[in-house]
């Protein structure tokens, strides 16, 4: 009979230690200590079968419930009040897999899929780690909070333009010759029993001033009158109309002044100028109609006298820097002592 060869009792090696390791490494299991009842089956918790009816498995844990509750404990026969509380603890726990029919689903996976080791660890708590509150919820949420905190504060930026304007003689003479011609300021003087004192007439005639200024005079920019479709609630909302409406503006401006080579208005060139400049809607409106018609004159539209325009101005701002007394002392203490050098002066 011939010896065997080398390979052949490498083989028979390796055939033997994974017979071993057969019956060293335990069998596979649904039930896996930690995940949903641990070692004990849910369905047995409860009392019940895997066919059953979701109102079965709520009238099983109502009854174990009562039986088992640490606050309807009385004495159950060869149980303690520590081992009815781990065991109502256990019910509760069976109940609320169950209940749920994803979760039930995903229960009856496991015990017919006991090899899928890893993924059941990865489905159970990906459950349990999930918000239980729905994320759109908390989004609508948060966007009302922002709107309502946004709207009042725009409201206080308005009230506060509104102060200051008041307290401008231009605009407080101009709306007192307004109060005068519409009788409003002469309805305050009272006499006999309706008249009132100084104090209250004041307070009248500012409030008069006040109202007139609201009504007479256009705040633009961040202190405007605030709008409710301004705020970030109605903006989220109103998305896809405004999307819309951009969309169809630019089809018509590409058409208009690219491809039928239309000349702009002054609409238009205004446009361009803001973009030009990098400003807002709001900050633009903010502008006087008179600094408005000279950007007009210059024909900033046109980027080449723009790019111009900006140069005079960077030039301006450097000359007025230079002649401005506090520009002069910050150069001299930089010059003299400088950012990174302290001097004492002894007393």
């Amino acid at each position: 009979m011939a010896a065997p060869t080398e390979g052949g009792r490498r083989f028979a090696q390796w055939i033997s230690v994974l017979f071993a390791l057969g019956f060293c490494v335990p069998s596979v299991t649904a039930l896996i200590e930690g995940l949903y009842c641990g070692t004990e089956i849910c369905y047995d918790v409860l009392g019940v079968s895997r066919e059953v009816a979701k109102s079965d498995i709520a009238r099983a844990y109502r009854q174990l419930a009562r039986k088992y509750h640490p606050d309807r404990f009385s004495s159950l026969e060869g149980e303690t009040r520590e081992s009815a509380h781990q065991k109502f603890l256990l019910i509760a726990t069976a109940y609320e897999t169950l209940k749920d029919e994803d979760s039930r689903r995903d229960y009856d996976y496991m015990l017919d899929h006991p090899e899928e080791y890893y993924s059941h660890y990865y489905t159970y708590y990906r459950r349990r780690l999930a918000p239980r509150v729905d994320v759109r919820i908390v989004i609508l949420v948060t966007v009302v909070a922002i709107s309502i905190f946004q709207y009042y504060s725009w409201w206080a930026n308005y009230n506060e333009a509104i102060n200051y304007l008041s307290t401008v003689p231009k605009y407080r003479i101009q709306a007192t010759e307004v109060a005068k011609q519409q009788g409003l300021l002469n309805k305050t003087k009272e006499k006999g029993k309706n008249r009132r004192s100084k104090e209250e007439i004041r307070e009248q005639e500012e409030e008069i001033i006040r109202d007139i200024i609201k009504n007479k005079i256009d705040i633009k920019g961040g202190y405007q009158k605030p709008q409710i479709l301004d705020i970030l609630l109605f903006k989220v909302a109103l998305f896809p109309y405004y999307l819309c409406v951009y969309v169809i503006w630019y089809c018509q401006w590409i058409y208009r002044f690219t491809i039928c080579r239309e000349e702009y208005g002054d609409e238009e060139k205004l446009y361009i100028i803001r973009k030009n400049m990098n400003m807002s809607q709001s900050q633009f409106d903010s502008l006087e109609e008179e600094q408005k018609g000279k950007f007009l004159e210059r024909q900033l539209w046109i980027r080449n006298n723009y790019e111009v325009y900006k140069q005079e101005q960077e030039e301006e701002m450097k000359a007025k820097m230079a002649l401005d007394p506090r520009w002069k002392r910050y150069r001299r203490w930089m010059k003299n002592e400088g950012p990174g050098r302290l001097t004492f002066i002894d007393d």
